[in-house]
């Protein structure tokens, strides 16, 4: 990470906000512009202090963190948001990421572990455990949608940047690899996600995983 990452926390305890600040700290790129002990605040905070990335608890004690992340969405916020809990609920895991969230990591990570993930979703990429992709896709089987690339009617450029997200690869790695503006790269996962019938580029990754065997 080369350039400044600016951080807003909202999560209703104190000690692990506490231990969120100290971790962020040892990489000089993250900087923490505000904390919040609820949904409500944290929409206010977003709102005016405008993070790049938002740590956000699932479950507060004044309501649910998916009201905030769907609150943040109807706003426009282009902050980039993570989902820090200790639910490993596999229905919940696929609402936080239908919802918008570009990360989902448990509380109990160890703390290097965190903060590659965290560092990763700065980046751009969309991070979950490796331990919650098989709910995730198991969600994905209990639905119908198409089967195969050639069902979904994928061509050979949405089928290459398909097996980029699941590579784990950033809108902007992809435009540099293929040699197309990020701008184009958007379009295309855009049709990708449409012809899937799905709503997240972790949805497509896993189900890249699952039918192409990348």
């Amino acid at each position: 990470m080369n350039e400044s990452c600016r951080v807003l926390i909202v999560d209703d305890h104190p000690l692990f906000r506490r231990g969120l600040v100290q971790l962020l700290r040892t990489i000089p790129a993250f900087v923490l512009v505000g904390e919040a002990a609820s949904g409500a605040e944290g929409l206010a905070l977003a709102r005016e202090l405008r993070p790049d990335l938002i740590l956000l608890d699932l479950n507060m004690r004044d309501g649910d963190g998916l009201d905030m992340l769907r609150g943040l969405r109807t706003t426009r916020s282009e902050a980039r948001v993570v989902m820090v809990t200790v639910s490993d609920s596999g229905e919940d895991v696929v609402a936080a990421l239908r919802g918008g969230a570009e990360g989902y990591l448990l509380k109990d990570m160890e703390p290097d572990a965190m903060l590659e993930a965290l560092q990763a979703v700065a980046a751009g990429r969309v991070v979950i455990p490796p331990q919650l992709n098989h709910l995730l896709a198991a969600a994905l089987r209990g639905e119908s949608r198409p089967q195969s690339a050639g069902a979904a009617g994928l061509t050979e450029q949405e089928l290459r940047i398909l097996e980029k997200i699941a590579a784990g690869l950033s809108n902007k790695q992809i435009g540099r690899e293929l040699d197309i503006a990020e701008g184009t790269v958007k379009v295309h996962v855009k049709h990708i996600l449409r012809k899937l019938e799905l709503r997240s580029r972790v949805e497509a990754a896993v189900w890249a995983v699952e039918h192409l065997r990348v």
